[in-house]
Formats: structure tokens, sequence, C-alpha cells
């Protein structure tokens, strides 16, 4: 019996020993942009965790009213101040704009410059190609979680923030990367259902994520606390995990939106006309 081997094509004689998979071949070609994007983001969420000790009660007192929605209601404690400077303000932008920028990189970027034709003259299926791209896009977002986790536990002690548990961390990254799976889900779907330019993909979800980061941000500054629950970031933080640990509701919802998302792409892509 003959085996047939699906060779990927493109790339060195590394790239295409890597690139058994189409999964294995996309971790390959963006590993340096996972690790950029990985390091920035443990560097940056180790740097504010370590300016908790010089944080004064009177400073944090001073925080305008309208940044409270995002998380700086209690910033004299470990918890709320993470809560607030770290897992409430940059660090979930910068998960929100890598799960736009590198979703968008999955299908409308090869369908930009055509090698998309090149891939599907492949025996691979399309909804098998999207959900292997979007397999290395999620590898991406869980390997930026691991490393925010590892650097807020490396200043854990030093910082005095050892009153936050080491599960309650956990369960605040667990959040972080189901955070980025879903907006690498919606940029991935965007460009498989509607074929959209890479930019305008990405400029879609970054959009979005924007748009609903502020909603949650100021709805309780205009006694609109309810919108808070149509936007990711309200399952993202709004159960408090620093304090509370995992909390399975929000982290079950946020994985169905992206399953949903991830279904929708590839059911559009697969009723495409692909040579429009």
């Amino acid at each position: 019996m003959t085996t047939t081997t699906t060779t990927i094509p493109g790339g060195s004689a590394l790239a295409r020993a890597f690139g058994g998979t189409m999964f294995a071949k996309t971790l390959y070609d963006n590993r340096r942009i996972f690790a950029v994007w990985a390091l920035a983001t443990g560097l940056l969420a180790m740097m504010y965790a370590s300016f908790y000790p010089q944080i004064s009660a009177d400073a944090m007192a001073n925080v305008p009213e309208a940044m409270r929605g995002f998380g700086f209601e209690d910033s004299a404690s470990a918890a709320g101040y993470l809560q607030g400077a770290v897992f409430g303000l940059l660090v979930p932008l910068l998960v929100t704009f890598y799960g736009a920028a590198t979703g968008a990189r999955m299908i409308s970027a090869d369908e930009d410059s055509g090698y998309l034709d090149l891939l599907l003259a492949h025996p691979i299926s399309r909804t098998r190609l999207l959900l292997h791209r979007y397999a290395a896009t999620a590898t991406g977002a869980v390997l930026i979680a691991a490393a925010t986790l590892g650097a807020v536990l490396t200043v854990r002690g030093s910082a005095k923030l050892d009153t936050i548990t080491v599960g309650n961390f956990a369960a605040q990254a667990i959040n972080l990367a189901l955070l980025g799976l879903l907006f690498g889900a919606l940029a991935t779907a965007i460009g498989a259902a509607t074929g959209t330019s890479r930019a305008t993909a990405f400029g879609l979800t970054a959009g979005l994520g924007v748009l609903t980061y502020a909603l949650h941000g100021f709805a309780p500054q205009i006694g609109a606390d309810a919108l808070r629950y149509l936007t990711p970031f309200h399952y993202y933080i709004g159960g408090e995990p620093l304090r509370h640990g995992l909390q399975i509701a929000d982290a079950v919802i946020l994985a169905a939106a992206t399953i949903a998302l991830i279904a929708a792409g590839a059911w559009r892509l697969n009723h495409r006309d692909l040579g429009r």
C-alpha cells in the first residue's frame, strides 16, 4: 500500500522538515513573532507588578474617577493593584492586538498573496487549513499567558505580591489566554468568511477590541453597567480571578464564543468562491 504524505510548500530545508503539518509549519514561520509578543508582554507585566511596593494609598486615591471601571476600584491591595495596573489596563490590550495581528495573518494574508490557492492545491481541506492555522495562533496566546504568569511569579516575593496565591495568578493567566484566543478567532474568522485584506481584518478586530474595552471601562460612568456583559473583558476580569480564582462560567463563555467564531469562519470559508 502506498502512503501519501502532504508536503507543505515553501521555506528552507529546516522549515520543510519542521513543516510536516500546517500547524507545525505555521508555528515555525511565526516563531519570532510569537516569541517577541510573549517577551514584550511578560516584561511589561513584570515591570508594572514590581512597582507595587512604591505605590502609596494616597497616590492611588488620586486615580481619576473615569479609570475606576478599568479595575482601579481598590488599588491599595496587591490584587486590586494588579487587576487595574497590570491585568486590567495594558496587558489585555496587548493580547487583544496580538490576536488581531496574528489572526489576520492566518487566512487573509495567504489570500492577499495568492498563497492560499497554492496551499489548497495540496491534499488539505479548507477546514483543516483554518484549524491548523488557528491552532498556531492559539499556541502563541498560551505562550504569552505563560510568559506573563512566569514574569509576575518571578517578582511575587520581592514586590510583596505574595498575598495572591499561585493558583489565583494561574487563573488570571488562563483568562488572559482565553482573551487572546477569542480575538485571534475573530480575526481569523473575518478573513476566512469575507476574503477581506489582512489590514482590514486586523483593523476590524482591533477596532472592535478597543471599542468593547472602552465600553467595559466607561459603562459604570454612564450608569450602564449591564452593557459590560456584552463585552469579552467582563468575562476576562469581571470575576476578579486574582481574588476569587478561576470563574468557570466566565471561562466557558469565552471558550464558547471562540469556538463559535472559528466554526462560523470555517463554514463560510468552505462555501466561498475563492476564485473571485
